[in-house]
């Protein structure tokens, strides 16, 4: 029986072909081995029960794994060498141990199984690439006896302290303390899958009596431990099998439109023309206007308008004159969150008066700034009223209003670094831009 049990797992490794996707793997591990009993012996529960506790063990074996379409389940046939059993240690205080001659008495069960669990695993991902998993495994294992033994120790006090240990392999049969040859249960496991490395807690319990003891009684295995486990060995995945009905290079099960050719960037469907042209909207310039294809989606243009009369020469602005125009913007001021000039600007506007009343043709154009403080949008409004203040008071000097044109640009076009007060104070600012209207030259 022994002989057969150890070729087993050499039989379903090596002589069982491996199919697509099946992989194997190696685990060992440590557990807590224990005995449910039951009897109705009249005083077992206070006597006897309390000082039988669990033993240490352990297994080791291997598994394979086939995976059960594309659900997550995996169907995972495993076999392993599993000690079980149960440890029986009782130690007399004084009364009791002159009574009994018996100081200390324990017993040790071990037994070896072959243990084959048929379990099916059910697998999470929580890596985006797919390779580390948490799953879920249960399902029943049937075991056959391999060894087993009891380890008896005794210290007795007549005439003196004597030590005494023995050990004696265990009857396996039908008769009376004999154990059986073989036990069916139920395995669960949870844990971690780490791309090859596998991480398991497990729990184990017998569902058949597996000893017949000399009065009646119930005895089922029960295992609490864990497994690290390595995957060592996978075929080759078979070629899988698609369908590109539209050829366009998608398989049908992730394509959306499977009848009509698309792209991948639209999971196999056309990619949309909102206006109907026949230009898509990835390559239409004018996405929700028909159009054509050689004005990329859009429309025809419009014929250029009539070319009018080259401007006669602008006379040039002297250097001397825009550097002027520079001091003075730099020496327009606000206070602060308002739009209300403060008396120094109004000295450096008043040097600006006489300039624009000498030339007609100057054109002035009064930016706004401000820094990052608050919204866009009150930033907006404040330069607004800022560079409409400043036209407001020259035309109050006289200046003519078709020579001035006001604008705000809020927060943009910043000229130095808002993390700084000084930087902010430099970007609350107006800026003048000066330029000369342009004369159209008369042909007849």
């Amino acid at each position: 029986m022994k002989k057969w049990l150890l070729l087993l797992p050499l039989f379903v490794t090596r002589f069982i072909p491996l199919q697509a996707q099946v992989r194997l793997a190696v685990f060992g591990g440590a557990h807590a081995a224990n005995v449910l009993e039951t009897n109705s012996i009249p005083g077992w529960d206070t006597a006897t029960r309390h000082f039988e506790r669990s033993r240490t063990g352990f297994q080791i074996g291997a598994m394979l794994e086939m995976p059960i379409g594309h659900t997550g389940l995996f169907f995972q046939p495993a076999f392993s060498f599993i000690t079980k059993g149960r440890i029986y240690d009782k130690n007399n205080d004084s009364l009791t141990a002159l009574a009994t001659d018996t100081i200390y008495k324990k017993s040790t069960l071990k037994l070896t199984y072959v243990e084959f669990p048929l379990n099916l695993t059910y697998k999470i991902p929580i890596t985006h690439n797919r390779n580390n998993h948490i799953f879920f495994s249960a399902g029943p294992y049937i075991s056959f006896i391999y060894s087993g033994k009891i380890t008896t120790e005794n210290l007795t006090e007549v005439p003196h302290s004597v030590y005494s240990s023995s050990t004696a392999a265990v009857t396996v049969g039908k008769g009376p303390d004999t154990y059986k040859t073989w036990d069916i249960g139920v395995d669960a496991r949870a844990g971690f899958e780490l791309g090859r490395v596998l991480l398991s807690g497990y729990y184990s319990r017998g569902f058949t009596n597996f000893y017949n003891a000399p009065y009646a009684g119930t005895f089922h295995h029960q295992v609490v431990g864990a497994t690290v486990g390595f995957w060592i060995a996978s075929s080759a995945p078979a070629p899988k099998r698609t369908r590109d009905t539209d050829h366009d290079g998608i398989d049908d099960e992730e394509d959306d439109c499977p009848l009509q050719p698309g792209t991948a960037q639209w999971h196999g469907c056309p990619a949309p023309d909102r206006d109907h042209d026949g230009v898509d909207d990835q390559h239409d310039s004018c996405p929700t206007v028909p159009g054509f294809a050689r004005y990329n989606g859009c429309p025809p243009p419009p014929p250029p308008p009539p070319v009018a009369p080259p401007p006669a020469p602008a006379p040039e602005i002297k250097k001397e004159t825009e550097d002027k125009i520079n001091y003075i913007a730099r020496n327009i001021l606000f206070k602060p969150g308002s739009d209300r000039l403060t008396d120094g600007s109004f000295l450096a506007l008043d040097d600006l008066v006489p300039l624009l009343q000498a030339h007609p043709n100057w054109r002035l154009t009064i930016e706004g700034y401000t820094d990052n403080s608050g919204t866009p949008e009150k930033n907006l409004q404040l330069s607004s009223k800022r560079a409409g203040a400043v036209k407001a008071y020259l035309m109050s000097k006289g200046v003519d209003e078709r020579q001035l044109n006001s604008v705000g640009y809020g927060q943009e076009h910043p000229i130095a670094d808002n993390h700084t007060n000084a930087g902010k104070m430099a970007n609350r600012r107006v800026e003048l831009k000066l330029s000369v209207q342009e004369t159209r030259s008369n042909k007849n």
